[in-house]
This record gives structure tokens, C-alpha cells and sequence, in this order.
């Protein structure tokens, strides 16, 4: 940690005296997903400005890969979901640096328990973001527990939509997939957990950062920094995390701190030496680590 720190020091140093290799800020689209938060404090920190990267927020996973197929930044965050479907039309797309891995983080919730929905032949209100990792959810869900597929009507919302639902009406069957933090109001709001990839669902989400082959070369120095960054605010979370949801809570308002710690809980911090399982799990999925940081 020492040695980081140091190494983080001194590069900042050098890129106070010249910043001529940063010249061209690096933008990156992210979510306020609980595995994200390290770089909204490098950011607080005023880190990320002495390397010339900007955050560009999105409200939705979706709406994070749309900015970035637009241009509008030049990497992105998002499952492996995301870096499939990109990869489709980009195929210099890829990960270069990983965060987490969501030990619960990634949940259905309804307002019926598993075994009313498994049993009914009523239809079932799916709200979910589509063009995400939800949707793979949701498909596991559909598939483990035999659920008529005709049964259910998909609904395309963001999370900051979904969250805002409320179970007014108890008759309606209606299941959600989101992730922490936008499970803390629904859970208010009268929706439970019922699985998650935790439990019940046996799905490998892995958060990273993505971008192109050419953009990586041509920010290199800008990611290789960032990764010290990330991997120092990881370990001021670990250090002092009180301090480091203080730094950060306005970007997670209405989440309180036990509400943030319930959801760390949730995560696998990933940033470090991959154990093997993980490595095998990860090449099962076709997901390469040969560019990672």
C-alpha cells in the first residue's frame, strides 16, 4: 500500500510540472453502482483532475452504453452484458481494468414470494432496464424456474424510474431486476428480494472498465494512472469507510452509511490478483484478461 502510495505521488509530481502527455482529457461514462464508488472519491480527491479524466454520469446502464456508442465518452463501466453487445458492433472493444464482482449486488425483487409466482398462471409486470445485464436476470429467472415466458409483459425503465415504484397494488404480480443502491427504496416501498446473484442465480457480473484497442494506446498513461488511483480509493474505503462515504454520499442521496455498508457486502473487490477459479469462470464466459491493468 506504501509503495502505491508512493508511486501515485510521485507520478502526480511529474504530471504537475508537465502535463503535455495529458493534454487530451480522457472521459469516462459511469453509474453510481456501490462498485463504482472509487472513482466518484478520486474524483472528490481532485486525483482524477491531475491526470485530466472526467466522469461523465449516467443514470442507467443503458443510458452509460448509449453515451459512450455516441461519443460522448471515451470508456465506459458496465458488466460484461454491455461489453458483449458493444462488441458486436466494435470488435477492438476491450476490458481493461475490473472493479467487482457482484455477490448480491444484482437482485430480483417482487412484491410475491418465488413460489406464488412459479405457481400462478396470472401475468407478471417485469420491470427492468432491457439493454442490460438485467435482461440476462431475467431470462435465468424465466429458465431455472420454469415461468411461462407469454406470462410476462417486459417493461424498459431506468433505475432511477424503477426505484419510484410502489407496491400499491398487492393483486398485481410484478417482479423487478435492478441492483444496489436502487434496492433500498424499493425495499421501502414494499418489494423483497427473492433472488440474487448471490443466491438462487448462478451468474458471473463482473464490473470493468472498457474501451477501444486505439483509445487505450492512445490514453495509455492516462489508464495506467487511473488504476493506481481506483486501487488507492479501494483501499482508503477499506482503511476509513465512514470517511470515504462521507466524501461521497451526495452522489448516493437518499443512501445512508449503514445502507452503503449493507451494500458493500453485496460486491467482491476484483482490482487485485485474480484467484484462479475466477480466471477459469471468467474464460468459460468468453471474457479475456489478457489487457487487463
Amino acid at each position: 500500500m506504501q509503495k502505491t502510495s508512493l508511486l501515485l505521488i510521485v507520478i502526480l509530481l511529474l504530471c504537475s510540472c508537465s502535463k503535455s502527455g495529458f493534454d487530451e482529457t480522457l472521459k469516462i461514462s459511469v453509474t453510481t453502482w456501490v462498485g463504482y464508488t472509487p472513482l466518484y472519491y478520486a474524483k472528490e480527491k481532485g486525483w482524477l483532475d491531475e491526470v485530466n479524466i472526467k466522469l461523465v454520469n449516467a443514470v442507467s446502464l443503458s443510458e452509460n452504453m448509449y453515451l459512450y456508442q455516441a461519443g460522448n465518452s471515451d470508456a465506459f463501466c458496465g458488466t460484461q452484458y454491455e461489453y458483449s453487445v458493444l462488441k458486436l458492433q466494435s470488435p477492438d472493444i476491450i476490458p481493461i481494468m475490473l472493479f467487482d464482482r457482484s455477490n448480491g449486488g444484482d437482485l430480483i425483487m417482487s412484491n410475491h414470494s418465488l413460489t406464488e409466482l412459479k405457481n400462478s398462471k396470472a401475468d407478471i409486470q417485469a420491470y427492468l432496464e432491457i439493454d442490460s445485464i438485467n435482461y440476462t436476470l431475467l431470462e435465468d429467472f424465466i429458465k431455472k424456474f420454469s415461468i411461462d415466458e407469454q406470462r410476462i409483459n417486459f417493461i424498459n425503465r431506468d433505475q432511477a424510474e424503477i426505484s419510484a415504484l410502489k407496491n400499491t397494488n398487492k393483486n398485481e404480480q410484478i417482479v423487478i431486476v435492478t441492483y444496489i443502491p436502487f434496492n433500498t427504496p424499493l425495499e421501502k416501498n414494499g418489494f423483497k428480494e427473492i433472488l440474487s446473484t448471490k443466491t438462487g442465480l448462478d451468474l458471473l457480473v463482473i464490473d470493468s472498465l472498457y474501451t477501444q484497442k486505439e483509445t487505450f494506446i492512445r490514453h495509455e498513461q492516462q489508464f495506467k494512472m487511473l488504476k493506481i488511483i481506483t486501487d488507492k480509493a479501494i483501499n482508503a474505503l477499506q482503511e476509513d469507510p465512514i470517511a470515504f462515504f462521507q466524501t461521497i454520499k451526495h452522489y448516493l442521496e437518499p443512501l445512508s452509511y449503514s445502507e452503503f455498508n449493507s451494500g458493500l457486502k453485496d460486491i467482491i473487490w476484483i482490482n487485485g490478483t485474480l484467484p484462479e477459479s475466477l480466471k477459469i469462470r471468467m474464460r468459460k464466459a468468453s471474457f479475456p484478461i489478457k489487457d487487463i491493468l
